[in-house]
C-alpha cells in the first residue's frame, strides 16, 4: 500500500507549515534526480522489511519513499519480440504438434491415400491403376464405392491418344461396363484409325457427383490425357453433398465442402472422422442397398436446398473444365440424356400448404384425369389434369400423365414440356433435371471456342424418336443405356472426337467410313448370353424400390420378360460355339483387354465349363494385378472345382486387395468349411456377416460353422437370426431342422422341413427328412406320401425306398 499522499504529491502528516521544507517545489525531472540518488549501504537487518511495512516503500525519519528496486538481471522484451513469441505459442507450437501426430499416425500405418490413381510395378513397368481407398472420403466405408479397374502405363507411350471419360453410373455403363459407350467409342476409333493407338480410360463411378469427380479430374491432369470426355450431372441431389443424399451433410456450402475434403487428406482428419462415426453409433445404411437408400429423403419441388446444389455444381463444373485446360488437354463436354419418356417419377410430394378444401379438388380432378387415360379417353384426361394443375403444378406424377395424354395426342412440344417437368420435380431426383443440363449448356458457351467442344447429347439421342423424347428405345430404366443407347452415344462421341484429333492422327483415317454397331459388339465380344445376363439384371432392379412404385412397371416387365424369352430361344449349343469364336476371334485381336477375358468367362461358366472360366479369370488376375474382383472370381470357381489350395490362395489375395470384400470372406470360409478348417471357417463368416449385417446367408453360414465346433446352441440363435432378417431363406430352415432334430425336437424340426418343402418343392432331401419327421411323430399316411414325392423326384434314392417300406410295415402293424 502506497502511504497517502496530499494534492501536491508529498507524503507524510500532511503539516502546511512543513510542505514547503518537506517538499520544495521542484521540477518532476529534478524530483526523479532525488529520488535515484545513491543511497548509504545498510545491513541485511535493516534492509529487511518491518512488520506491516509496504514492499514498496519505507518510512524512515518521518518521511517516505518510494522504494524503486532492480533486479539484476532483468531483461528488455521489444513489443515485436513479444509478439513473436505470442505468434510462436498460439500458431507455431501447436503446428508443431499436429505434424507430429501426422507423421506417428502416417509411421504407424493408419489411414489411407486420397489419391484416385496408385503406382504399382507390372513387370518391367510402372503401371497406375485406381486406389481401392479413393472413396472413403465421401461415403461411409461401408457403402463404398470404386471404378471398373483401371490400368494404364504411367508414362503414356508415345504415339498413344489418351483419352479419360469422367462420369456417373451412367458414363461408368450400367449395368454392364464391359459395353459402355466409352468401349463402342474405342472400337470406332481403332477401326477408323488402323495406324494409330487409342487409349480410353474410363474413371467414371456409381453414385458419385460432381464433389467427387472434381479430385478424380485433379489426379487425371497429372497423366498426360489428350481428351477429356465430360459426361456428368445425374447424382448431383443425391450424391454425396447432395441435397437429398444418404451420405452425410446435405447441400453444405461449397465452402464448407472443401474444407471437409481438404481435411481428410490428413490421417488427423480421418481420424476424427472414424472417431466421429464411431461415436454416432449403427448406420441405418450398414450396407450398400441402392437407390432404395434413398426412399426416406424424398425432396418437394420448390426445396430450397437445391439452389445450392446447383451453384455447386456450376462451380465445380467450370473448375473440372479449367483443371483439363491447364494440363493442357481438350474437352468434350456433354449435356445428359435421360429417360423423359418412358420414366415416370420416383416419388411425388404435394404441396404442404394447400388448402384441405384445394387438396379435395386436386385429389378428385386428378383421379378423374388417371380415370379418363386409363379409358383411352385422352383429350379428357388432358382436361382434367390441366385443372388438377392449377391446385398443385409442382405435383411430378401429374405432370408426367399429363405429357403422356399430350403424347398419344401428337401434341409433341407440349408433351416434351410436362414430362421434363416430371423429371424437374421428381422427389427423389436420380436424373439430370433441366437447371443441371442449363449448367453444363451455359458452361460450353462460356467456352464457346478453343480446347472444348459443347456437345449437346441430350436433344442428339431425342432425335431417335419422333416426338423428340428419350425413351425405351435407348433406356433400361431412368439414365442406364441399352446396348443400343450405348453406342448411340458412342458413335455421337466418335462424330465429335474426329474433330478434335491431330492432323498425324487424321491423316491414318480408313476411307470406309465408321464400323457397323454389329461389328463393334464383335469386336467387343458381345453376344445373346451376355444380353441375356443383362436382361435378367434390369428385371430384378425393376421389382425393387423405387422401381416397384411407378405406374408402367408391369408394362416395362412384360416387355423385358418377352426380351429374355426372345434370347433364350436364340440360346442352343449350336449358337453357344458362334459366340464362342466371337469371343476368341475378339481375343486374337485385343489379347490384353481384360474385359474381353472377363466376358468370355461369364460366357463359359454359363455354359457350365468352369475349368475353362477359371482358366480365363486368371488371365484378367495376370492383367490386373491389383483387380481384387478378378482374383475373387477365380477363387470362387477353384472352390467349385475343389482345387482348395488354388482357391485359398485367389482368396486371400482378393481380401487382402479388399479387406472389405464381404463375398471374398464369404468364400474363402467356404474353402476352410470344406477343408474342415472350422476354426477359420468361423472367422471369416464373421468377417462377412460384419461387413453385411442385413445378408441373411453370411449369417446363416455362422451358424453352420459353429455347428460344426459343436456350439449348438449358438448355432440355432444364428439360424433364428438369419430367419429374421429374410424368412424365406430356405437353406437356414433346413440348417435349423437339422439342429432341432439332435436336440430330439421332432415337432419342431417338422415345421422347419415342411417350410423348406414349401419354398423349394423340388428339394428331394427335404421331403425325405419331413417324411422322416412325419414317422417319429405317428403321421404315417402324411409319411409315406413325403416318401412317394422323393421318389418321383429322385427315382433311385435308396434312403426313400427304405423309409417307404418300413412306414408301410409301422402303419400296417398299428391296424
Amino acid at each position: 500500500m502506497q502511504p497517502h499522499e496530499d494534492a501536491t504529491g508529498c507524503g507524510g502528516p500532511g503539516l502546511e507549515k512543513l510542505r514547503d521544507k518537506a517538499c520544495p517545489a521542484t521540477s518532476p525531472r529534478d524530483s526523479i534526480t532525488d529520488t535515484l540518488k545513491p543511497r548509504p549501504n545498510k545491513s541485511k537487518s535493516a534492509r529487511r522489511q518491518r512488520p506491516g511495512e509496504d514492499r514498496g516503500s519505507r518510512i524512515e525519519d518521518g518521511k517516505s519513499h518510494a522504494a524503486i528496486r532492480h533486479p539484476p538481471s532483468a531483461i528488455l522484451i521489444s513489443p515485436k519480440r513479444k509478439r513473436l513469441f505470442r505468434f510462436a505459442a498460439l500458431v507455431l507450437l501447436p503446428l508443431l504438434l499436429l505434424g507430429g501426430l501426422e507423421a506417428g499416425l502416417r509411421l504407424a500405418g493408419y489411414g489411407y491415400r486420397t489419391g484416385f490413381f496408385e503406382k504399382i510395378r507390372v513387370g518391367q513397368q510402372d503401371v497406375l491403376v485406381n486406389n481401392e481407398n479413393f472413396s472413403l472420403r465421401f461415403f461411409p466405408p461401408q457403402l463404398a464405392r470404386w471404378p471398373e479397374p483401371v490400368s494404364l502405363a504411367a508414362k503414356k507411350p508415345p504415339g498413344t491418344y489418351r483419352i479419360f471419360v469422367l462420369g456417373e453410373s451412367a458414363a461408368r455403363g450400367e449395368p454392364e461396363p464391359p459395353f459402355a459407350a466409352s468401349r463402342y467409342l474405342e472400337a470406332l476409333l481403332r477401326e477408323r484409325y488402323p495406324g494409330a493407338q487409342f487409349e480410353v480410360v474410363n474413371v467414371a463411378i456409381t453414385a458419385i457427383n460432381s464433389h467427387v469427380i472434381l479430385p478424380i479430374a485433379r489426379d487425371c491432369a497429372r497423366h498426360e490425357g489428350d481428351l477429356w470426355i465430360l459426361y456428368l450431372g445425374n447424382n448431383e441431389m443425391v450424391g454425396p453433398f447432395g441435397a437429398a443424399t444418404v451420405f452425410g451433410a446435405k447441400a453444405p456450402p461449397l465452402g464448407f465442402v472443401r474444407l471437409n475434403l481438404a481435411i481428410q487428406q490428413t490421417r488427423i482428419g480421418q481420424l476424427l472422422v472414424n472417431a466421429g462415426r464411431t461415436l454416432k453409433g449403427k448406420n441405418d445404411n450398414a450396407s450398400w442397398g441402392g437407390m432404395k437408400m434413398f426412399l426416406g429423403n424424398q425432396l418437394r419441388a420448390d426445396d430450397a436446398r437445391k439452389e445450392q446444389v446447383y451453384q455447386n455444381f456450376q462451380r465445380n463444373l467450370h473448375d473440372i473444365v479449367a483443371l483439363a485446360f491447364d494440363a493442357h488437354a481438350k474437352v468434350l463436354l456433354n449435356t445428359v440424356a435421360v429417360n423423359l419418356r418412358d420414366c415416370p417419377p420416383f416419388a411425388s410430394l404435394a404441396r404442404s400448404n394447400l388448402p384441405a378444401a384445394d387438396r379435395a379438388a386436386f385429389d378428385k380432378l386428378f383421379a378423374e384425369g388417371c380415370a379418363a387415360q386409363g379409358q383411352g379417353s385422352f383429350a379428357g384426361a388432358t382436361e382434367k389434369f390441366g385443372q388438377a394443375a392449377t391446385f398443385d403444378a409442382l405435383f411430378p406424377e401429374l405432370q408426367f400423365r399429363l405429357g403422356e395424354s399430350l403424347l398419344r395426342l401428337t401434341n409433341f412440344a407440349a408433351a416434351r414440356e410436362h414430362f421434363q417437368l416430371a423429371c424437374d420435380d421428381d422427389a427423389l431426383p436420380f436424373r439430370a433435371d433441366s437447371r443441371i443440363n442449363g449448367a453444363i449448356s451455359a458452361e460450353g458457351k462460356r467456352w464457346a471456342a478453343g480446347q472444348l467442344t459443347f456437345f449437346d447429347s441430350a436433344s442428339a439421342l431425342a432425335t431417335n424418336s419422333p416426338a423428340g423424347l428419350c425413351g425405351r428405345e435407348s433406356f433400361y430404366e431412368h439414365v442406364h443405356f441399352n446396348f443400343d443407347g450405348q453406342f448411340k452415344l458412342g458413335r455421337a462421341w466418335a462424330a465429335q472426337v474426329e474433330k478434335m484429333l491431330p492432323p498425324e492422327i487424321s491423316a491414318r483415317a480408313a476411307t470406309n467410313g465408321w464400323v457397323t454397331q454389329e461389328v463393334c459388339e464383335r469386336r467387343l465380344g458381345l453376344t445373346d448370353w451376355n444380353r441375356s445376363a443383362v436382361i435378367g439384371n434390369v428385371m430384378e432392379r425393376l421389382q425393387r424400390p423405387p422401381f416397384n412404385g411407378q405406374n408402367n412397371q408391369s408394362a416395362r416387365l412384360a416387355a423385358l420378360q418377352q426380351e429374355a424369352g426372345s434370347l433364350r430361344g436364340r440360346m442352343n449349343s449350336t449358337t453357344a460355339a458362334q459366340a464362342a469364336e466371337v469371343y476368341a476371334q475378339a481375343l486374337q485381336r485385343a489379347p490384353e483387354d481384360h474385359f474381353l477375358h472377363q466376358n468370355f468367362a461369364e460366357f463359359l461358366e454359363a455354359a457350365g465349363d468352369l475349368k475353362s472360366a477359371a482358366a480365363q479369370w486368371r488371365q484378367v488376375c495376370d492383367l490386373l494385378p491389383a483387380n481384387c474382383l478378378a482374383f475373387y472370381q477365380a477363387g470362387r470357381l477353384l472352390s467349385q472345382l475343389e482345387q482348395w489350395a488354388s482357391a485359398e490362395a485367389a482368396l486371400r489375395r482378393a481380401v487382402t486387395l479388399r479387406p472389405r470384400l464381404a463375398e471374398g470372406w464369404f468364400e474363402l470360409g467356404t474353402v476352410h468349411l470344406a477343408t474342415e478348417k472350422f476354426a477359420a471357417a468361423l472367422e471369416d463368416y464373421e468377417r462377412a456377416r460384419e461387413l453385411e449385417p442385413g445378408d441373411a446367408t453370411y449369417c446363416a453360414y455362422v451358424g453352420k460353422a459353429l455347428s460344426k465346433l459343436n456350439r449348438r446352441a449358438e448355432a440355432v440363435l444364428r439360424y433364428r437370426e438369419a430367419l429374421e432378417l429374410q424368412p424365406d431363406l430356405w437353406e437356414a430352415h433346413f440348417a435349423l431342422g437339422d439342429e432341432l432334430v439332435a436336440d430330439n425336437q421332432i415337432e419342431a424340426a417338422r415345421s422347419e422341413y415342411a417350410e423348406v418343402v414349401r419354398l423349394k418343392p423340388a428339394s428331394a432331401l427335404a421331403h425325405l427328412n419331413l417324411g422322416v419327421m412325419l414317422a417319429r411323430l405317428g403321421r404315417f399316411d402324411e409319411a409315406l406320401q413325403q416318401f412317394e414325392e422323393t421318389l418321383r423326384l429322385e427315382p433311385k434314392n435308396q434312403q426313400a425306398q427304405e423309409y417307404l417300406v418300413r412306414v408301410q410295415g409301422w402303419k400296417d402293424h398299428k391296424h
